[in-house]
């Protein structure tokens, strides 16, 4: 029986996160939606649950998600879009910490990435999910998507000696 983990992720918009996890090999799924945590970020934000196995750690797993929003940079849109990751017990915290420490120091970045615990996901609505894969050439999707596509693609043929294939 395969195990399979599962962690909140917040950035951009949650088209764009939903496009990025599905094309990662270890991800099992990706729920498109809105989670909420404790206050003060208690309200909903755009945000993915990705559902993965063994064979994707968790530092790649992050560091994809950090590389592919604004990780980096406040904006005035940020209760919507908040740059999160979202933890489901208190061993998991300690880890997503230690690994957001070590990307920090290895990518030499100051990280804006809120550690938060989950409370609540509502999906999106049912027209909208999947958004890339339904309508990969609509304008949104060549404009945002795509580019982050190509980060993913780039990050995975550095660990992969076989192409990286979507």
């Amino acid at each position: 029986m395969k195990t399979i983990f599962k962690i909140g992720l917040g950035g951009g918009c949650h088209w764009c996160t939903e496009a990025v996890f599905q094309v990662v090999p270890g991800v099992e799924k990706v729920e498109q939606g809105y989670i909420s945590s404790v206050a003060p970020h208690d309200s909903m934000s755009e945000a993915v649950i990705v559902h993965y196995n063994r064979f994707i750690d968790l530092e790649k797993l992050l560091d994809i998600h950090l590389e592919t929003h604004a990780s980096t940079q406040l904006h005035s849109r940020r209760d919507d879009y908040r740059s999160a990751i979202y933890y489901y017990t208190a061993s998991d915290k300690l880890m997503i910490e230690l690994v957001l420490n070590t990307l920090s120091r290895k990518r030499n970045k100051k990280y804006i990435t809120a550690i938060l615990p989950f409370v609540e996901f509502k999906p999106s609505r049912e027209s909208i999910q999947n958004y890339y894969k339904t309508r990969p050439d609509a304008p949104f999707c060549q404009r945002y998507i795509e580019p982050k596509l190509k980060v993913v693609e780039e990050m995975l043929k550095q660990d992969l000696k076989a192409p990286f294939l979507r």
